[in-house]
């Protein structure tokens, strides 16, 4: 049946109000799901404290952040999720990921925990791989002074993608940021073998002798006392 142009027309705005509502919809009750389970990212340094640039800046599709190991569990909150088109730049203090029409996001060099490349991603596949993937952690957020009775949303790993333009700057890429999560362990160990050495018990401090009550002797020692005695048959 051929319906008059004006009438076909109007059939399919309404279809795509429709669909666009709900692609809204779906997308709120995703920002809202995650709002409670990922806190919010660190906030992007000034210039002079980001440390020297490693490498970049670099084009490249921000492809979305994921729940680590899940690359599925788009996250909705704090513009994570929105794909754009970026400038990446790698310094010795983090990742910077400078994003159009979405907030920068900054991934401070002790948060990062490795790198991969994938052909896939939160519904974005290129057929080879050469999306890295950059897993790191974002901190808990300290519970509000003004509500110490209120939760704070614990750290989470996350998994973000970005896709270089260029073929040769995707290993590029993947080095840099492994290169900055091996630098983030050395610091790790570094911190533990100091903790560990504060931390190493030293000798007892000896008690001044007093005269009137002196020391007991192995002779004197009543046995059982010590756990080196052993008790006479």
């Amino acid at each position: 049946m051929n319906l008059p142009q004006p009438v076909a027309a109007g059939i399919w705005i309404v279809l795509g109000v429709i669909l666009l509502t709900l692609v809204l919809l779906g997308r709120g009750r995703l920002v809202r799901r995650s709002t409670g389970v990922v806190p919010t990212p660190p906030a992007v340094p000034a210039e002079a404290v980001r440390g020297g640039v490693v490498l970049g800046p670099l084009d490249a599709l921000y492809v979305s952040s994921t729940l680590a190991g899940d690359w599925l569990a788009r996250i909705g909150a704090h513009g994570l999720g929105d794909r754009s088109q970026a400038q990446v730049t790698v310094h010795d203090g983090g990742l910077h990921v400078a994003r159009n029409g979405a907030p920068d996001l900054w991934v401070p060099a002790a948060a990062v925990g490795g790198a991969a490349l994938t052909p896939g991603m939160a519904g974005k596949f290129v057929g080879k791989e050469a999306i890295v993937v950059v897993t790191w952690t974002v901190p808990a957020e300290p519970v509000p002074a003004d509500a110490p009775e209120a939760p704070a949303n614990a750290e989470v790993r996350l998994d973000t993608g970005l896709l270089p333009r260029h073929d040769h700057d995707v290993a590029r890429l993947l080095e840099a940021v492994q290169g900055l999560a091996g630098r983030a362990d050395d610091d790790r160990d570094r911190d533990a073998a100091d903790d560990s050495h504060e931390r190493r018990p030293g000798a007892p401090s000896a008690a001044p002798a007093d005269p009137a009550d002196p020391a007991p002797t192995r002779e004197s020692a009543t046995p059982g006392t010590d756990e080196n005695d052993e008790e006479a048959p």
